[in-house]
């Protein structure tokens, strides 16, 4: 790492599935010297190296800026997913929060953005083979969690040609799963009350076969590696695909869990899906179940020849620890993260 670079990191959304994983590695990291943790709630998880700070990125009374101060390093994680219903709570926090930061990136002349874009930035694509970064990221209009992801990207766009002086990176993960983070992804996609121990092999002897459900994942610590890499890095600039083989579909998950795949039409999958979504049992909405059927396949050549850069898990180990994890009430000492066994 560069004495101009990387010796001291901001990071928002620091409470996080992804965050946690970022500001471990960074606070283990020797050439780190100081880590800063925006989050809504302070935690009390504490890092060697770290401070927090109580930050409401959907608030426009906060001086993101005074923050910023002589950090050598922004990596912005923070989104908020829900509610789902309310749409304008998401874009006011995810977007017009994601603007005051880059604006408050350039008013600190913080040298470096590294920015969690998405593979849901991605315009719908191919599911038989890889697609690189230049793929166009105009999202799935209809789902707000892409429209959220693309209009950030073409947001950066304006930012990296008004600001050449700062290194902007966007980092495009896959699905993102960890033994922590299970309790807050239940939540988050399956609702409160949506059983963890449901998630053993011998409760599902059938899995569900829908047309285009073919999607990757990735371990949350190998994307953390990621990001850590492109702060250290004085070269690295622009987009990053990141997942892990191979891509996961009813047949690859079926193996894995010991099931049988079952052809399902996906009108009525989705209408299922909409139907709870509605009456507020799901609060994973329709929208976003069209957007990954969608979703294209990534090609991650690039991050492993410029950042060197390779997941140290599959894609099927990341899958099973995530079940241990929704077995077993896995979380963190966050508040996003923390654990609940739920039946």
């Amino acid at each position: 790492m560069s004495s101009s670079a990387g010796s001291r990191v901001v990071v928002t959304g620091a409470t996080g599935n992804v965050g946690t994983s970022v500001v471990r590695l960074l606070s283990e990291d020797p050439e780190v010297e100081s880590v800063r943790g925006l989050a809504r709630r302070t935690p009390a998880w504490s890092p060697p190296k770290t401070e927090w700070s109580a930050v409401d990125l959907g608030s426009d009374q906060e001086n993101l800026a005074e923050r910023f101060e002589g950090a050598d390093a922004v990596i912005h994680l923070a989104w908020a997913f829900q509610p789902t219903h309310d749409p304008a709570r998401t874009w006011r926090t995810n977007v017009l929060g994601g603007i005051r930061v880059f604006e408050a990136v350039a008013a600190a002349r913080v040298p470096v953005l590294v920015h969690a874009s998405s593979v849901g930035a991605y315009s719908p694509g191919p599911k038989d083979h890889a697609v690189d970064e230049s793929w166009p990221t105009h999202g799935w209009p209809d789902a707000a969690y892409c429209r959220e992801k693309a209009y950030l990207e073409r947001t950066l766009d304006v930012f990296e040609r008004d600001h050449p002086e700062v290194r902007v990176v966007r980092m495009r993960p896959a699905f993102l799963f960890k033994w922590q983070s299970a309790s807050e992804q239940r939540r988050i996609f399956g609702g409160r009350f949506l059983p963890g121990p449901l998630a053993r092999p011998e409760l599902l002897p059938f899995l569900p076969d829908i047309p285009g459900l073919r999607v990757q994942a990735l371990h949350t610590d190998d994307a953390a590696e990621a990001y850590r890499l492109a702060v250290r890095s004085d070269n690295a600039r622009g987009a990053f695909n990141l997942a892990a083989d191979p891509p996961l579909d009813a047949a690859v998950l079926a193996e894995l869990l010991g099931s049988r795949p079952v052809r399902l039409p996906r009108t009525a999958v989705r209408s299922a899906i909409a139907a709870a979504w509605g009456l507020h049992l799901l609060p994973a909405s329709p929208h976003l179940f069209d957007a990954v059927l969608r979703l294209p396949l990534m090609d991650c050549a690039r991050a492993h020849t410029e950042l060197g850069w390779r997941p140290r898990r599959t894609a099927t180990e990341v899958i099973q620890e995530f079940l241990e994890g929704l077995r077993q009430g896995g979380g963190m000492e966050t508040e996003p993260m923390r654990g609940r066994k739920v039946g």
